[in-house]
C-alpha cells in the first residue's frame, strides 16, 4: 500500500471525527432544544431571544465603528511613520508602541473608567476658569457645548474608542508594510510626471498596496468581532456575549449558553471569511503566477509587434 502514513492519518482523523459527532448528538448536557427551540415555556430558543438578537446587532455595530476608526486612523499613522518629519515619526511610533503593548481587556476597563478624570467634557475656550480668575471672573464659562463625562465616556462610546484606538495601531503597521512593498521607482516616476505626493499616494501607491493590505485587514475584522466580547468589562449591555451571560446567570444553565455563543461567533466569522475570500481575489487580479504569465505575453507582444490571439490564454 502506497503512502501508509497518509492512510493512517486519515483513519485517525475519521475516528476522532466520529467521536466528536457522537458527543454532540448523544450527550444530553448540550441541551440543543434549550439552544434552538425554547429555553423557557412560550419563548424561543436562547439563540433567538430578543435580548440576544439585540446583543448581536450591538456586536456588529461595534465591530463596524471600531474598524472604521482603526482603518482611518491607521492609514494616517502609517503615513506619519513614513514621513520625513522626525516629530511626526516619533508621535506615530509612540502611538503604535503604547496601543500595541497594552492588552485590549485593560484598555476596555481603562476607557470605561475615564470619566473619573473629568466631571464634564466641553468644546470651547480651553482653561476658561483659570483665564477668568486672572481677570477676576470666578464663573467664566466659555464652553460652546459640554456634556457629562459619565454620559459620554461610558458604554458603547468607551468600548468603541478602546477597540478602535487599539486597532489603529495594528492597522498602521499593516498599511505601512503595504506601502513599503511597492517599488519606490513607481513613486519617483509619478512625481516626475508632475503628480503631487498626495496624488502619488492615492492613485499609485495605495491601489497597488491593497493586495498586501487586504488579507491581514480581513483577519483584523474577524479578530475584532471576537474582541467585542471584551466590552462586557466596560460594561456594555448591548453586546452578544453580555446578553448570553445574563441568561446564564438567570437560568443557571452554563454550557448550552456558551455553546450558543460559539455558534453565533462561528456564523458571523464564517460570513466574514467568505467575504474576505472574494475581496482578496478582487485585489489580487493580475498578480501571482498567472498574472505574471499574462504580463510576459503582453511584453512579448510589444517586443515582436505582433498580436496575441484568444487561444493563447491572454486577456
Amino acid at each position: 500500500m502506497r503512502h501508509p502514513g497518509r492512510w493512517l492519518t486519515i483513519a485517525v482523523l475519521g475516528v476522532l471525527t466520529a467521536m466528536f459527532l457522537h458527543v454532540l448528538l448523544t450527550n444530553e448536557q448540550f441541551r440543543w432544544s434549550f439552544i434552538f427551540l425554547s429555553y423557557e415555556p412560550g419563548k424561543r430558543g436562547v439563540m433567538f431571544t430578543e435580548p440576544v438578537l439585540a446583543g448581536l446587532r450591538g456586536t456588529l455595530l461595534l465591530t463596524v465603528w471600531s474598524m472604521l476608526i482603526g482603518i482611518v486612523l491607521g492609514v494616517i499613522i502609517a503615513i506619519m511613520r513614513l514621513s520625513d518629519n522626525p516629530i511626526l515619526r516619533a508621535v506615530a511610533f509612540g502611538y503604535t508602541w503604547f496601543f500595541r503593548a497594552v492588552p485590549r481587556l485593560v484598555l476596555c476597563v481603562l476607557f470605561g473608567n475615564l470619566n473619573i478624570l473629568w466631571d464634564r467634557i466641553g468644546f470651547g475656550l480651553p482653561f476658561d476658569q483659570q483665564i477668568g480668575r486672572l481677570f477676576g471672573i470666578d464663573d467664566l464659562n466659555a464652553q460652546f457645548y459640554s456634556i457629562r463625562a459619565s454620559d459620554l465616556l461610558a458604554g458603547f462610546v468607551a468600548g468603541m474608542l478602546a477597540l478602535g484606538l487599539s486597532e489603529a495601531a495594528y492597522m498602521a503597521e499593516i498599511v505601512r508594510a503595504g506601502i513599503q512593498s511597492i517599488d519606490p521607482g513607481q513613486s519617483e516616476a509619478a512625481v516626475a510626471l508632475g503628480l503631487s505626493r498626495s496624488q502619488v499616494l492615492r492613485r499609485v501607491v495605495l491601489p497597488q498596496a491593497m493586495r498586501v493590505i487586504v488579507p491581514p485587514t480581513g483577519n483584523e475584522v474577524i479578530a475584532m468581532v471576537k474582541d467585542t466580547s471584551l466590552v462586557a468589562f466596560v460594561p456594555l449591555s448591548i453586546e452578544l456575549f453580555f446578553q448570553l451571560n445574563a441568561i446564564k446567570a438567570r437560568t443557571f444553565v452554563v454550557f448550552p449558553v456558551l455553546v450558543a455563543a460559539v455558534i453565533w461567533y462561528l456564523i458571523i466569522c464564517t460570513v466574514l471569511m467568505a467575504a474576505q475570500f472574494f475581496v482578496e481575489r478582487h485585489f489580487s487580479k493580475g498578480y501571482g503566477a498567472t498574472g505574471r504569465a499574462r504580463q510576459r505575453l503582453r511584453d512579448i507582444q510589444v517586443e515582436q509587434g505582433g498580436r496575441i490571439t484568444p487561444e493563447s490564454g491572454a486577456t
